[in-house]
């Protein structure tokens, strides 16, 4: 299955030296979901070859304008481009009012569904299930309400030993029994256990966003084990006490979250307009964990 993760915007609070604000898109299984969607997140798409008309779920993190003012003009180019099937919109309480107030002075009716879910930040909760994915808000800490979303695979069914089932002539009505790892048993009676006819299928995997907050341990246990951790890295250690200030996170304290959750991968991002080149971000990171990227605009990282 498809999962993967292309940065359409890595800056903080302001576009500046090519780094638009914050935005990403997740591929998964060919089903697309936005998060976060700063100002300039259509030229973003546009840019990168990411179609608005196979998005149908988009995240808001929080209402700070560099995660979500792009947000309405996207809803419009939909409704403009004759957009019909519904779009499934997940974010702080507020959001709506916001987007209704901007559609009644424009005198726009959005000629497709928009289903509003508001998102909780004081606890954490399940908010998208379908065939391929579970998708939970991360409560995190911020100057004001901010979830991040941790993005799971479902289990996948067994997969069949195709050999051995053909040499023992298994009729194919069994095989969806067998998938969900139950025993066959023959015509003479006799039982032939799930593990001679099936191997199990691959682990599955997660990608963790975590957008705005202060650096606390309170949400590790959340994100434990992700396949890939994306966390916010506003600004380098020497900056610690600005950080704790505005509640965010220095690169440093991103790669001991991913150290001590045990993350397979680290991303940062939401870089601080102070910084024209991302090396040193990068290395402090990695001096604590070493499987740390950048989240450059236009990369696609696969979640594996």
């Amino acid at each position: 299955m498809k999962f993967e993760v292309t940065i359409l915007g890595s800056s903080s609070a302001t576009p500046i030296f090519n780094r638009n604000p914050t935005a990403q898109v997740l591929n998964i299984n060919e089903h697309l979901y936005l998060i976060d969607c700063g100002e300039g997140t259509q030229q973003q798409m546009l840019r990168f070859d990411v179609k608005a008309s196979r998005i149908d779920y988009i995240f808001i993190s929080h209402l700070h304008g560099d995660h979500y003012l792009g947000l309405v003009g996207l809803l419009s180019s939909m409704h403009l481009n004759g957009r019909k099937k519904p779009l499934y919109l997940f974010g702080p309480p507020h959001l709506m009012e916001i987007i209704n107030l901007q559609l009644k002075y424009s005198e726009t009716e959005l000629h497709f569904p928009l289903e509003f879910k508001e998102t909780n930040t004081e606890k954490p909760e399940v908010i998208v299930s379908n065939n391929d994915i579970i998708i939970e808000t991360i409560p995190l800490f911020h100057r004001i309400a901010c979830t991040g979303f941790i993005f799971r695979e479902k289990k996948r069914l067994r997969k069949l030993r195709k050999e051995v089932i053909e040499q023992l002539e298994i009729p194919v009505p069994y095989f969806t029994s067998l998938k969900k790892g139950f025993d066959y048993t023959a015509p003479n009676g006799d039982v032939i256990k799930n593990e001679d006819l099936t191997t199990d299928s691959a682990e599955p995997k997660s990608y963790a966003y975590c957008s705005d907050t202060i650096y606390s341990e309170a949400y590790f246990e959340q994100i434990t084990d992700a396949t890939l951790l994306y966390h916010e890295s506003t600004f380098l250690n020497d900056m610690l006490d600005r950080a704790r200030e505005t509640n965010h996170t220095t690169a440093l304290q991103a790669g001991e979250v991913a150290l001590k959750t045990n993350a397979r991968r680290l991303l940062i991002g939401h870089f601080s307009a102070r910084y024209k080149t991302l090396n040193e971000l990068l290395e402090e990171a990695r001096s604590v964990f070493p499987n740390t990227d950048l989240a450059i605009e236009g990369r696609t990282f696969y979640i594996d």
